[in-house]
């Protein structure tokens, strides 16, 4: 039998970000507008944003960030200080965790989980 070679297709890079700052994670244009600025950063082509609130005292704010290489996304979940954050690219000259930090910065987590994933196929 003959082994087929493995080809990255994707870089992902994802993580939960503890102990925000609670006034960042419920603003939405503010995230809106690092999702966007780590887009460019990374060397990403923004495609669309799309972001909504969510009110009560379980608040938070989703934002989705769709690339033209894949997407980012920013959950948050105010009661708990707490965000997740994915950042997927297909591009070859777009760098995930360039993405990732920058927005990680921007929430000021006391703590951050980080995990990065090649996503890839088997070439025929």
């Amino acid at each position: 039998m003959v082994e087929k070679a493995r080809v990255i297709v994707g870089k992902h890079v994802y993580g939960n970000l503890y102990d925000c700052d609670v006034n960042v994670l419920s603003n939405e244009k503010f995230l809106r507008d690092a999702a966007v600025e780590a887009a460019k950063m990374a060397n990403m082509t923004v495609w669309d944003v799309k972001s909504w609130k969510f009110g009560g005292e379980k608040g938070g704010v989703s934002v989705i960030v769709l690339v033209v290489e894949s997407h980012i996304a920013i959950h948050t979940w105010t009661e708990y200080s707490y965000a997740t954050l994915d950042v997927y690219t297909c591009g070859e000259k777009s760098d995930p965790e360039v993405a990732f930090n920058y927005i990680a910065s921007k929430l000021k987590p006391k703590y951050v989980k980080k995990y990065y994933a090649d996503r890839s196929s088997i070439s025929a």
